[in-house]
């Protein structure tokens, strides 16, 4: 499998949809499937997939999986696009500020050993990444891991949403030096204190390590 421009995944993604006479309701094969069959990474389908979502080409139903838009999800995706159009990046950053400690605190409440090895799988491959695109589509799968780490629908899809509302806002171009994250970016510790608290059980200390990560993000984004 391998990395593809967004453009191209999505194209693969529409062909897919088209091939196999997919119509309005239909569900899509689940993306340890799917990824496969077209030959994409996980990170680039996931990719594909938000870009359709946000489209209103798809619309996801945590707990049961990713289908073909009708017109209540059309109808979903106008209201969320209404709403993003009176947020701003500060606004947005203040909600996840607010949300996702509370998130990793449930995470270190509720997630598996399944789970806490594949948050330590994706902040591995995000310190290997080889470009900063491939770092921030594997810190979008990090921060998504840890809300399905709370084993709470109700929670991930309140996380996916406010995910749905940031991808509708123009957020403007981080300061960023190199092809790459250098060793010492920030993010890398941050993130393996958050996992470490999530794997040690300890809510508080998990809370906290995801306030003071989002607060490293906001003044870096207000840089």
């Amino acid at each position: 499998m391998h990395e593809v421009s967004d453009p191209a995944a999505v194209a693969q993604l529409r062909s897919y949809i088209a091939d196999h006479g997919l119509a309005a309701g239909d569900r899509l094969p689940p993306e340890r499937q799917l990824g496969p069959e077209l030959g994409l990474r996980r990170s680039s389908l996931r990719r594909a997939l938000e870009i359709l979502v946000h489209d209103g080409v798809l619309w996801r139903h945590v707990g049961k999986g990713t289908f073909l838009a009708d017109d209540r999800a059309l109808a979903a995706n106008d209201s969320l696009s209404a709403v993003a159009r009176d947020i701003s990046p500060a606004d947005a950053m203040r909600a996840r500020a607010a949300f996702e400690p509370s998130i990793a605190r449930e995470a270190a409440l509720h997630a598996s050993a399944a789970d806490i090895s594949r948050l330590e799988l994706i902040a591995d491959r995000a310190r290997h990444a080889a470009t900063w695109r491939e770092y921030d589509s594997l810190d979008a799968d990090l921060h998504r891991a840890i809300a399905e780490a709370t084993a709470s629908p109700t929670l991930l899809a309140l996380f996916d949403q406010l995910n749905a509302l940031r991808a509708m806002i123009s957020w403007g171009k981080a300061r960023r030096t190199g092809p790459r994250p250098p060793d010492n970016h920030l993010s890398f510790a941050e993130h393996d204190r958050i996992i470490e608290a999530i794997a040690a059980r300890i809510p508080d200390e998990a809370e906290e390590a995801m306030r003071r990560h989002l607060q490293t993000v906001s003044t870096r984004l207000e840089a």
